[in-house]
């Protein structure tokens, strides 16, 4: 009896450290990740974009994942999986592609500040997709 109790009480300890959101996009935890590892980035592969590694929860214990090359996807930018602390818990979201990088510079369009690189900001660029401004 009291062995089962003893398990029973392990169980539900257990249960209280970690929930997973209902998009189950986001695993919500109270153990801190550890700082993110160096990984020595290999030279570019043309048609592929570099997704840095990461620590992911496991369930039990936080486990690195290895950096990895993607097949870039035209038109997104690939948004890699953050950790950030809320009211006391850690929440990773999950890493994905996001639409809406028109100049493929890794910067979402709703934040570039100069979509056509010539240096002069959208808010005051006449023509701000031209990159051949006169």
């Amino acid at each position: 009896m009291i062995k089962k109790l003893i398990i029973a009480a392990m169980v539900a300890g257990s249960l209280g450290s970690m929930a997973v959101s209902a998009s189950a996009r986001e695993v919500i935890i109270r153990v801190a990740p550890p700082e993110l590892r160096v990984e020595s980035v290999p030279a570019a592969r043309h048609g592929y974009h570099w997704a840095p590694g990461y620590w992911n929860w496991s369930g039990q214990r936080h486990v690195w994942v290895r950096g990895t090359w993607m097949r870039e996807r035209p038109g997104y930018y690939y948004r890699q999986p953050t950790w950030e602390q809320r009211d006391g818990n850690w929440h990773i979201q999950r890493g994905n592609w996001a639409r809406g990088d028109k100049d493929h510079d890794g910067v979402p369009n709703r934040i570039d500040r100069d979509r056509d690189g010539d240096g002069v900001p959208n808010r005051l660029d006449n023509r701000p997709d031209n990159p051949n401004r006169k």
